[in-house]
């Protein structure tokens, strides 16, 4: 199914188009316009036996299990939480009526015990897993992203209904959807559908409550999702992609454009989970080979762009390759997942990858943390890897990257960074809003970080409270009450 384009380039050629998107790209502009339009027509046909009653799950092995399910702890906010008004002009007559930004962190939600807490680099939405499992959804909700069966904002974290009497263990928030991962390795899907990019194998523009997608295959143990597309990893180390592929982002050696008539461009959006099948690595003369790879084990989604990294712990990007952001020393887009060669020695293999919206940072091995692309609005990318030198020596055990901010948990210290404009998701005080270098959070010093992340201008920490000085130093904080 193809579908117009909006905003298309009338009389240019596609290099033109993403020249402009290079620059517009770096605002992560997340505004309710969308570029795409769509009809509800499906383009597809189900599955035979998709959502079948007959087609019970089965829970995810228990040892699996133990890895993904994270201890619970209490929730910390702070940025900017005027959830519809994130990057939009805000009218003279409803400033008055906002929160002020959070510019210190904030306990949020005392009641309960929360393991997993998600939002994503271009995401004004979160989604907060509860120690008992319950899937639980706030923010902007323009196009049902948040799986209420409704399209108004929520300032308090919600319970998803048709999620309740599951055992939710993770998630991911793109600009507009999210999906939703239970404890059988089956994913759910809503929000905004125009293209495809909730995998549900149609076109519907917006899907209201969480729908399952349309995939039959080994059970999925990780999800994510980039601005208009998401990417799901199965239990035996295979990716599937699906939504927009623009800029290769899919990693199915196409960007999927083509013009209907001289003027209209169109795209072939993927509405059910496709497997990636080709890796590849390129030689300085543009020889391209193939690359054996058996097994993914952690990949990680920015705006339009992904990282994997494998089982011999090697890094592959591929999609939007403006400002480095794929590590290759080029900003070519890459449409298939290409090897990232820096990394591919042995004293260099990775750990783990975090995408924010036109960067990537990865963690060696032995714990150095590396970024490539660009986090600031003007001046040098990072066209290759390069060591965060004011890091040096510390043991990185969290990473969150936004979008232009980033946020880390080291040793027994957090630390954070990023170039103005920010919004207070650094939580470094109203006096210091934006650092160009890492500073660490004074007042989250002695809190022991379970987890970290960051959506378009705010940050979700959950810290563990489980003796009395640690119940004691978080009482120290301010509650956030919407």
């Amino acid at each position: 199914m193809s579908t117009k384009r909006k905003k298309a380039p009338v009389r240019r050629g596609p290099a033109k188009r993403n020249r402009r998107k290079e620059e517009s790209d770096v605002d992560s502009d997340i505004s309710d316009a969308s570029d795409t339009e769509n009809t509800t027509q499906p383009d597809e046909v189900l599955i035979a036996g998709h959502g079948d009653a007959l087609d019970e799950p089965t829970q995810l092995p228990q040892e699996l299990l133990k890895t993904l399910i994270k201890p619970a702890g209490q929730l910390l906010i702070f940025g900017l939480i005027n959830w519809d008004y994130t990057s939009n002009k805000v009218p003279k007559e409803v400033k008055i009526k906002l929160h002020p930004n959070l510019y210190s962190p904030h306990r949020f939600l005392t009641d309960k015990k929360v393991r997993l807490a998600v939002s994503g680099c271009v995401a004004t939405h979160s989604v907060l897993i509860t120690e008992d499992g319950k899937a639980l959804t706030f923010g902007r909700n323009k196009f049902g992203q948040l799986g209420l069966d409704h399209t108004e904002t929520k300032e308090i974290p919600t319970v998803v209904p048709a999620l309740e009497n599951m055992n939710v263990i993770g998630a991911a928030c793109g600009r507009n959807h999210t999906l939703f991962l239970t404890d059988t390795g089956t994913v759910y899907a809503c929000g905004d559908n125009r293209s495809g990019q909730c995998g549900v194998g149609n076109l519907q523009p917006n899907i209201l409550t969480p729908t399952r997608i349309n995939y039959r295959g080994p059970p999925i143990v990780k999800v994510g999702c980039g601005a208009e597309f998401s990417i799901i990893l199965d239990i035996k180390g295979g990716l599937h992609s699906f939504g927009l592929p623009e800029y290769g982002q899919l990693g199915h050696n196409t960007d999927g454009k083509y013009f209907k008539t001289n003027t209209k461009l169109c795209f072939n959006f993927e509405t059910s989970p496709k497997r990636i099948v080709l890796y590849i690595e390129k030689s300085k003369d543009g020889h391209v080979a193939p690359v054996d790879v058996t097994e993914i084990v952690d990949f990680s989604c920015g705006q339009n762009h992904t990282v994997a990294i494998d089982s011999k712990k090697r890094a592959f990007s591929w999609g939007f390759g403006g400002f480095g952001r794929l590590g290759h020393a080029e900003p070519r887009d890459e449409l298939v997942p290409r090897l990232i060669k820096y990394f591919d020695t042995q004293s260099k293999g990775l750990r783990s990858i975090h995408c924010g919206s036109t960067y990537s940072l990865a963690v060696t091995e032995f714990g150095a943390l590396f970024m490539f692309g660009q986090t600031k609005r003007t001046g040098e990318a990072n066209m290759y890897p390069k060591p965060i030198q004011d890091l040096s020596g510390w043991t990185i055990n969290h990473v969150a990257a936004g979008n232009t901010s980033i946020i880390v948990s080291a040793d027994e210290s957090v630390i954070s960074w990023g170039s103005t404009p920010t919004f207070g998701e650094l939580g470094l005080g109203e006096i210091t809003k934006s650092s160009s270098t890492p500073k660490e959070v004074t007042k989250l010093t002695g809190v022991k970080v379970l987890g970290l992340s960051m959506g378009f201008g705010h940050t979700l920490l959950i810290a563990q409270n489980e003796t009395p000085e640690e119940q004691t130093k978080l009482e120290t904080f301010d509650v956030f009450e919407p």
